[in-house]
């Protein structure tokens, strides 16, 4: 699992390596500074590049090479075994759910209710809340390899994805994921 990085109300101001990746899903984004990966967006998506400056182009800096690594071997289809490093900037909360996220497995998914559950577990309380979890999913800097595309409503439902939620649908499908719309076999 790679290392978090804590940095509460402190936006990133350091330079970031910028390159791009071309997907069957359109043009992603990869971002990263010294310590990691700290962002993946697809174009024009919801939340895209917040927070970066002083972009440059990087040729091949060793996160975003992983990152490239980790994205053709997921887009053909084959098993991902490990992360690239990630370097993430978030409240302890934010976190806690992204961290909670890299424990889907491809082709799986859970509820935003199941996600507050096991959040309230580790921390001893009675109930949190699926929309706090909601919203700190729809926050989520690193799209695909912090699976939030695997997160669904509490019927099944495809939920919001920043990205869309055509390529929502497609990476679940991509994983194998049978939809509430497919006849279960």
């Amino acid at each position: 699992m790679s290392e978090f990085t804590v940095m509460e109300n402190q936006s990133h101001t350091c330079v970031h390596h910028i390159s791009y990746y071309s997907s069957p899903l359109g043009v992603i984004t990869l971002a990263a500074d010294g310590k990691g990966l700290v962002g993946l967006w697809f174009e024009g998506q919801k939340h895209y590049g917040r927070g970066l400056s002083d972009n440059r182009q990087a040729v091949d800096t060793p996160p975003i090479r992983q990152a490239r690594q980790w994205l053709d071997l997921y887009f053909s289809g084959r098993a991902v075994d490990f992360t690239p490093p990630l370097h993430l900037v978030g409240t302890d909360f934010q976190l806690a759910v992204w961290r909670e996220l890299l424990t889907i497995p491809a082709g799986q998914t859970v509820t935003y209710r199941q996600i507050a559950a096991r959040i309230a577990r580790r921390k001893g309380v009675d109930s949190m809340s699926a929309q706090a979890v909601g919203n700190a999913v729809g926050h989520n800097p690193i799209s695909i390899i912090i699976p939030c595309h695997r997160v669904l409503g509490t019927d099944g439902s495809l939920r919001g994805y920043a990205g869309g939620l055509e390529r929502k649908e497609w990476l679940l499908r991509h994983e194998g994921v049978t939809l509430p719309s497919e006849p279960h076999q």
